[in-house]
């Protein structure tokens, strides 16, 4: 249009930006820096640090800089066109295995854990696991799960194989990898919110493969659970372009569920309740893997509203958990097959009847008393007489998963806003 902009960018993001404006052949882009975060702060406080500022990377007086961008010519460097050339590199590489392990940590091809290195011959013995040829496309993947801000990179099964072998995957777990290398679902966001991804296993796969859903069932206890949710890690790293630190990975605080996420199968023989995947559609002892996203999950012992008594309302306290959820994940419950058998007891015979009681607004919220350890947790939700009367929580948002799985051992659950995004057949990648 004739007329001169420039972004104006945290510099938070110099890395980021400076690569995505050399892959759109704009290297000498001119972008103003500025200090962020820039939302929550007073009118004071931006004028302080951003009008009044400087930029973090030249250290120059931002408006002395932007005044500057518009006014003054292109330099030839400005001027310069260009794009970052894309090389996968040699097929094979041949050196001690030592300097091989040390090659994959500097090109940030693992998760920084010590890899299996992937020699041809273990790569063969992983193929030999499905019918599909090497050299199909499994899918495509970006950081952002869109192809927008970064283009999708496509992979084959030859590709998702070798990172299979690196996560120390046995090869009889490789069509459950391949099916979730399929969606085109990363692990791991972009985005600086420190995202978590989950995989619940349903079917007879749990047993042919040994997939942990009894003691420890979300933790590092089993062979399937931990190199699976790894191999899911360095099919997003490799294959899709994910968690490189400073461009296609911002996560202000990190995660450490971003290493093996959270992988579970669910404890069908101990559930009151039909299979998360029967519930979805499919049928009984029909292998499927359904993937999950949001913030992660905690121990219901964390939220207040679980505060121990001598009886327990689970029921009741599930739905206030569930309503301290946000509308953007919604929420997910891992309950243990104890809790799970005390809600049907207390009358909600299907998971459907459950839900639709955690998606009713309460009439109102009283007041909360103090916590008394002595008394029943029904009797601490109750307001004092005279209590002031506070206005009724919203609805929960309609993505609410409930997921069986875990020990028999104690009454113990988890639960957090995490979103049920889709469910793949396994068995369609033997």
């Amino acid at each position: 249009m004739g007329i001169p902009s420039i972004p104006v960018v945290l510099s938070e993001f110099y890395e980021q930006e400076t690569e995505k404006a050399l892959n759109e052949g704009l290297p000498g882009l001119r972008t103003q820096w500025i200090r962020g975060p820039v939302w929550a702060k007073t009118r004071p406080e931006l004028k302080r640090d951003v009008i009044n500022g400087r930029n973090p990377i030249t250290g120059q007086p931002v408006m002395q800089e932007i005044v500057e961008k518009f006014t003054k010519p292109l330099t030839a460097e400005e001027q310069r066109t260009g794009e970052i050339i894309r090389d996968k590199g040699p097929a094979t590489f041949t050196d001690t295995e030592a300097n091989l392990r040390k090659m994959f940590e500097e090109k940030r091809w693992t998760d920084f854990l010590p890899i299996v290195l992937p020699t041809p011959e273990l790569v063969d013995d992983m193929l030999k696991n499905t019918s599909h040829e090497p050299d199909e496309i499994v899918g495509k993947m970006s950081p952002t799960n869109t192809g927008n801000y970064f283009e999708y990179w496509t992979f084959t099964v030859r590709d998702v194989a070798v990172n299979a072998v690196m996560a120390g995957a046995r090869p009889e777990y490789f069509p459950l990898i391949l099916a979730v290398a399929s969606t085109g679902k990363e692990s791991m966001s972009v985005s600086d919110n420190s995202f978590v991804a989950g995989l619940l296993i349903n079917g007879s796969i749990r047993n042919e493969l040994g997939i942990n859903y009894q003691v420890g069932a979300m933790g590092p206890y089993a062979h399937a659970n931990t190199t699976i949710g790894r191999a899911w890690t360095l099919v997003s790293i490799n294959l899709g372009n994910c968690g490189k630190v400073g461009t296609t990975y911002m996560g202000v605080v990190g995660n450490p569920m971003n290493l093996i996420n959270i992988v579970l199968g669910e404890n069908e023989e101990e559930s009151p309740w039909e299979p998360f995947a029967v519930r979805k559609g499919y049928r009984k002892n029909e292998n499927i893997v359904s993937l999950f996203e949001g913030w992660g999950v905690l121990s219901a012992a964390n939220w207040r509203s679980a505060s121990w008594g001598r009886e327990m309302d689970y029921p009741a306290i599930i739905k206030s958990i569930f309503d301290q959820q946000g509308t953007m994940f919604g929420a997910t419950a891992i309950l243990s097959p104890p809790i799970a058998n005390f809600v049907k007891n207390a009358g909600y015979n299907t998971v459907e009847e459950f839900e639709k009681f955690l998606s009713t607004p309460a009439p109102k919220a009283a007041q909360a008393p103090k916590p008394d350890a002595k008394a029943p947790v029904g009797a601490q939700a109750k307001a004092p007489a005279g209590g002031q009367a506070k206005a009724a929580p919203k609805p929960m948002a309609p993505n609410m998963s409930i997921i069986v799985s875990g020990a028999t051992n104690n009454n113990y659950y988890s639960i957090g806003g995490m979103r049920y995004l889709q469910s793949v057949q396994i068995d369609r990648w033997r």
